[in-house]
């Protein structure tokens, strides 16, 4: 097998490690928001604080929330890849042509 075959294999089980080693370390844990955490924050330094506004439309549960931020990334990586993938492609383009 050729080194690069080998690369790929150890970055693929450092990949698997990073996802499944954090859950078994930290057993008892919420996983929260950062908008969670904002507004605990703001609290503890103002009680008397009043937003300016109110969000104009409610998500119905945080399963719809959670729906919307995965799908936000996913749309994001999606054009990250495509812009990669074109710039690859005519960097090959340019160098078979040469």
């Amino acid at each position: 097998m050729e080194k690069t075959g080998w690369n790929n294999w150890v970055l693929v089980l450092g990949v698997v490690l990073l996802a499944i080693v954090p859950l078994l370390i930290v057993r008892d844990s919420e996983f929260g928001g950062a908008d969670g955490e904002a507004e605990a924050a703001i609290g503890e330094v103002n009680p008397d604080y009043e937003p300016w506004f109110e969000p104009l439309i409610e998500p119905p549960g945080g399963e719809t929330e959670s729906l919307l931020f995965v799908s936000q990334g996913a749309i994001g990586a999606g054009i990250v890849g495509f812009v990669i993938g074109r710039y690859k492609g005519r960097s090959e383009r340019n160098q078979q042509s040469e």
